[in-house]
């Protein structure tokens, strides 16, 4: 085999490798002899095939095999032998004259990582702002719960009904006096003005009192469900067990034990101590985000286009999937165009700051442990079905980039933390609010595309954040206090197909309750995408 250099500017490298003819047909020649043995052919012994015979017959894809076999080795060699990095994988072109029996002339180009000089982790300051856990904050999110689930205190008897109370009622349907199946029930929540039960039903609740008792006249709608009912006038007999209201929550040991806890204060602990996770990812988000900035500002160097440019097609096609949810997706298009060398400049920090992360990383021995690739294989198998999870798990055991690209958030995470161990750290208290705000004036900054230290740079990374309208996280607002009132057990009124409603499970709380009160990101115009401020 022989190599020669082509060019050699910046990143960039291009050779020409030649393959003799003499070295292809040696291989084949090697294969012909391992797989004879094997060969089959009437009027010959197992095993005493002659060889040109098994050469006439496979010879074609032998020697396809073989001239594939040689290029990828050469590759190989070449890389080991000029001692390279390849930033992607490399582009390789065969001469298109080639020909069987012949040399092989193969063109090979590609880009390389920078050479960096020994990344500086000194001087590192930051600055941890941290978030005290109020009572209030819990009270209000367990009451959130129990308003979800329905556990609310009575009104007073006097109290009459009115849009947004929450009634449990007894009811009869009839049609033409006549009780009919499916339209009787008994200790049903309805909440007026949910539109849970068909047209004209809740607003006739309006004014009764507890202990009323009212007979109300409704007529099915003309495409509803149940073809018996469609169109036909109908009366209820109503009794009104109790009226609920909604703005105070019944928190108590009995609702907490509802829930499966053994009373309030394990449910307020266990809230606390979500809140208190919450808080502290906020935390991690703003301190690491103060991290890259100092790694960018103190480091230059050039980056391989060919990875900018796979980071920027990811950015630009996360881009335009929020667009196109947007009000007005040609106007959101229109004006992310004008800022699309923005985002380039994004995707050029992201490879930076990457390649520095994975520098720092391999300096210093962070490494991701097999016990720690196991978990990661094993929950991420997870969310397979049960006869599919195996085939995950070999999948990657088996596939190097498949285990890179789980492998890699880990890593990234692993490096920044020892990052902060190197730092100087001062901690300042503030509020919720402040915290949020401090995070969305960073305006939504994009982690690095960071690559592990056995890492083929040959594919994408997703390493959590992604390139997104500004976020920030807020406390969720509190769901509706509607519970779906049985409409399964009661054809009748319903609007819709039975089904009742159920609060989000969390393992954290009796696999009921945390789970409702998890902050979820403002929603923002596309424009403000990800790291704009970057």
């Amino acid at each position: 085999m022989q190599t020669v250099e082509t060019l050699n500017e910046g990143l960039k490298r291009a050779y020409t490798v030649t393959i003799t003819s003499k070295d292809i047909d040696a291989r084949v020649e090697k294969e012909v002899a391992a797989i004879a043995p094997q060969v089959r052919m009437p009027g010959f012994r197992p095993g005493k095939v002659p060889a040109n015979l098994v050469k006439k017959m496979h010879g074609e894809s032998l020697q396809r095999d073989a001239l594939n076999n040689s290029i990828q080795d050469g590759i190989q060699k070449l890389i080991a032998d000029n001692k390279l990095r390849p930033a992607m994988q490399p582009s390789v072109e065969l001469d298109e004259g080639f020909e069987f029996g012949k040399d092989a002339e193969v063109k090979v180009e590609l880009e390389v990582l920078p050479e960096i000089a020994a990344p500086s982790i000194e001087g590192l300051k930051l600055e941890r702002l941290t978030v005290e856990v109020a009572d209030a904050q819990v009270d209000e999110a367990a009451g959130r719960i129990a308003t979800q689930q329905g556990a609310l205190e009575e009104h007073a008897a006097s109290h009459k009904a009115k849009d947004g109370d929450t009634l449990t009622i007894d009811f009869v349907g009839k049609i033409d006096g006549e009780a009919f199946e499916g339209g009787s029930a008994e200790d049903v929540k309805l909440k007026i003005g949910s539109g849970q039960f068909i047209p004209g039903f809740e607003e006739q609740l309006t004014g009764v009192k507890k202990g009323d008792e009212k007979t109300i006249t409704v007529t099915f709608p003309e495409d509803y469900g149940a073809a018996h009912l469609a169109g036909k006038e109908a009366t209820f007999d109503i009794t009104v067990k109790a009226i609920l209201d909604a703005d105070k929550p019944k928190l108590d040991d009995d609702f907490a034990k509802s829930l499966g806890l053994e009373g309030l204060d394990q449910l307020k602990e266990l809230l606390k101590g979500q809140i208190e996770q919450e808080h502290n990812g906020l935390t991690r988000t703003y301190m690491k985000r103060k991290l890259l900035d100092q790694l960018a500002a103190a480091h230059d160097f050039d980056v391989p286009p060919s990875m900018v440019e796979a980071e920027f097609n990811q950015i630009w096609a996360q881009l335009q999937h929020e667009a196109s949810h947007e009000e007005d997706p040609e106007a959101a298009l229109k004006e992310m165009e004008a800022e699309k060398e923005d985002y380039r400049a994004i995707a050029v920090r992201r490879v930076r700051l990457g390649l520095l992360l994975s520098e720092i990383g391999q300096a210093h021995g962070v490494v991701v442990s097999d016990q720690e690739m196991n978990r990661l294989i094993m929950q991420a198998a997870q969310q397979y079905s049960p006869q599919d999870r195996e085939r995950f798990v070999q999948y990657v055991r088996q596939d190097p980039m498949a285990a890179a690209q789980l492998r890699a958030p880990l890593y990234e995470d692993k490096v920044v933390d020892f990052l902060f161990e190197k730092a100087e750290i001062t901690d300042r208290a503030v509020s919720r609010e402040e915290l949020e705000a401090a995070i969305e004036a960073e305006d939504g900054d994009l982690k690095p595309h960071v690559h592990g230290p056995d890492c083929d740079h040959d594919h994408d990374h997703d390493h959590g954040e992604k390139p997104k309208a500004k976020k920030a996280a807020s406390k969720k607002k509190a769901a509706d206090a509607e519970q779906a009132a049985a409409a399964g057990e009661a054809e009748a009124p319903a609007k819709k197909a039975p089904a009742k409603k159920a609060a989000k499970k969390d393992e954290a709380v009796a696999e009921e309750a945390v789970a409702e009160d998890k902050p979820k990101a403002k929603k923002a115009p596309a424009k403000k995408a990800a790291a704009k401020a970057e």
